[in-house]
């Protein structure tokens, strides 16, 4: 409960510091924050982006003519699989998993009580390979839940996981643990995960947003040294590390971000493969897209009120750059959704001049920096990521808008689930529901 009181308690100094900047200098004040801060997120994951590229990258040899990772000892993989209700997915799922150029694997599905035909499936799998074990649950204990049951039955220290419409590039599993075998500190790996469902707007836009936003923000972190969250999607974890934090939260409502943080608090290291391919469904709806990137919000909310009591102790001092990435970000939303306010109140009732807020339009030099911030970003991400993806050049089109979506689905994100998990008065286990896995064509590659 005290946790929440200072959620709340920073909530209101966050609606608070930018009205009392608006209050006693102007609303002009509060529209500065609300555009520069974009521009300035922008620069920085640009500057990153090209210096993971120019240090890491550049030097690497991807695509068909790549030689697969050689793996010291020629370790165990083992691939856990959580499904639930996975039943048009799990074959092509498990096919990908099984057909890794690594030949010493184990694909492990963890059947979470589908009420489908999830279960029959893998019973009939488990005939025709070897490789595969299936656990079943008897009913849905959540993914957090199946991870755990999964990593407890595995045979080996290093453990790849996926959701259970994912599909693996041949050689990613060996990408995701050669880190893990070279750096004895590194506790996880996130991948590289790819849109293949194409056949909407809303796909095509994502294809865009997991090139420029999301690749480069995982490049930028990485190279600061700490990274926000591994992909729920596509990650290795050490079996080791994993016992050391109790492995994932089943209270969480996105175990991802939490086991990041878990493992960094405890002074691992979190590295980003962008090789570690996987080929993933998103949601094509509005509906969907919405139900998802709030769930993300939601945890990232979570992670918040978990940790902002402890962090700031020294020990953790490397944790901070990425509580204040977080901070503003959530600050930026309250601030816009306070210049709409002063915007609206200001065409119906007379506001003094100094909290007035004529237009919500940026100024003519603002607007250009932004535009071009943009197309640079757009443009940086696309020369770097189509060498993974040779024929991303094609939504070009669609990638040079998804800035301003990002920033529109932060605001109202953020707007929805900060008050909702700080009034929320205890947590229960996080259950998943069957998700928008988009249209049924979808275009691999």
């Amino acid at each position: 409960m005290i946790d929440r009181l200072l959620a709340l308690l920073i909530l209101v100094l966050m609606l608070g510091a930018p009205f009392g900047a608006a209050l006693s200098l102007t609303g002009d004040l509060l529209l500065a924050f609300v555009f520069l801060y974009p521009l300035f997120m922008s620069g920085i994951w640009i500057s990153g982006g090209l210096y993971f590229w120019l240090v890491r990258e550049r030097h690497w040899t991807v695509g068909p003519q790549a030689p697969p990772p050689e793996l010291p000892g020629n370790p165990l993989i083992s691939i856990l699989v959580p499904c639930y209700n996975e039943g048009r997915h799990v074959i092509e799922t498990l096919s990908a998993a099984l057909a890794q150029r690594y030949p010493h694997i184990e694909v492990i599905a963890i059947n979470d009580g589908s009420s489908d035909e999830t279960g029959a499936i893998l019973d009939t799998l488990l005939e025709q390979d070897e490789r595969l074990r299936v656990i079943h649950l008897a009913e849905n204990q959540g993914k957090a839940m199946a991870l755990r049951m999964g990593a407890l039955a595995a045979r080996s220290d290093y453990l790849v996981c996926i959701d259970g419409d994912a599909m693996l590039d041949p050689d990613a599993a060996a990408y995701l643990v050669a880190p893990m075998l070279e750096n004895s500190r590194v506790a996880a790996v996130t991948g590289n995960p790819r849109v293949r469902t194409r056949s909407t707007l809303i796909g095509r836009i994502q294809v865009g947003e997991f090139s420029s936003i999301i690749g480069l923000i995982k490049r930028t972190q990485r190279v600061y040294g700490q990274v926000f969250t591994v992909s729920g999607v596509v990650a290795a974890f050490h079996r080791r590390a994993l016992q050391r934090v109790g492995y994932w939260s089943t209270d969480m409502v996105t175990e991802d971000i939490d086991i990041s943080w878990k493992l960094q608090l405890d002074h691992g290291a979190i590295f980003y493969e962008p090789r570690a391919l996987c080929w993933i469904l998103m949601p094509e709806t509005v509906r969907g897209l919405w139900k998802q990137r709030l769930r993300w919000a939601q945890g990232g909310a979570e992670v918040f009120i978990k940790n902002m009591r402890g962090i700031w102790r020294w020990r953790w001092r490397r944790m901070w750059p990425l509580m204040a990435e977080y901070c503003l970000s959530v600050l930026w939303a309250f601030s816009l959704a306070l210049s709409i306010l002063l915007w609206l109140l200001g065409m119906v009732v007379e506001l003094p001049p100094h909290v007035r807020v004529e237009s919500l339009a940026p100024p003519a030099f603002t607007g250009l920096v932004l535009a071009m911030a943009c197309l640079i970003q757009c443009g940086i991400s696309l020369l770097i990521d189509r060498r993974y993806e040779p024929r991303l050049g094609r939504s070009l089109f669609w990638i040079i808008w998804y800035p301003l979506a990002y920033w529109m689905i932060t605001l109202l994100t953020t707007l929805v689930s900060f008050p909702k998990v700080m009034l929320r008065l205890r947590r229960t286990r996080a259950r998943w529901v069957s998700p928008d896995r988009g249209i049924d064509t979808v275009d691999r590659k």
